[in-house]
């Protein structure tokens, strides 16, 4: 049985966590999988790392297609890591399931080749680019306790922070 996770909201500790990496596929790791895809799409979002939803474990799922008419492209990368970047830069506007209606320009890699243990128990790898590229180093960045603000100047960090912090003041007041 699938079951929407609650996502955490920054400022929050464990989103500054290094996760843990995962030892081989079990049951359990293929339900929190399937639990973050079906909490991912809800949101609506296309990446969610298990650290966002209180689980610090290497382990985030995505779906970069984000035409509606296409099919789903659920991905789940486990204990991934980027094997190959390209020098060439993209800039592209980040938001965050984590960081709600604040979004901002980040500066990544074009292209990034990725290795990963799939729900499979094989290893995989594939080269990224455009959105697909922006998402995954998003999210392999959740995993080492790297959020998108941290590329920011510091002074729009702390604005977007005061925001996240009123944001969960009212939230537990209403």
């Amino acid at each position: 049985m699938t079951i929407l996770r609650p996502i955490l909201i920054h400022p929050d500790p464990r989103l500054k966590k290094l996760a843990e990496p995962i030892a081989r596929v079990t049951p359990e790791i293929e339900a929190l999988a399937s639990d973050m895809l079906a909490t991912m799409y809800e949101a609506p979002g296309i990446g969610l790392a298990a650290p966002q939803i209180g689980v610090l474990q290497r382990m985030f799922v995505m779906d970069a297609n984000r035409d509606p008419e296409a099919e789903r492209q659920p991905m789940v990368l486990i204990n991934p890591e980027v094997t190959w970047e390209s020098e060439e830069k993209n800039v592209h506007e980040e938001g965050c399931l984590s960081i709600p209606e604040q979004y901002a320009e980040v500066t990544r890699p074009a292209q990034v080749k990725m290795r990963w243990l799939g729900l499979d128990g094989k290893s995989h790898e594939q080269e990224f680019d455009g959105l697909w590229a922006t998402c995954a180093q998003h999210e392999l960045d959740h995993l080492n306790g790297v959020l998108f603000i941290d590329y920011l100047s510091a002074i729009k960090r702390q604005m977007i922070t005061r925001k996240m912090v009123k944001l969960k003041r009212e939230r537990v007041r209403g």
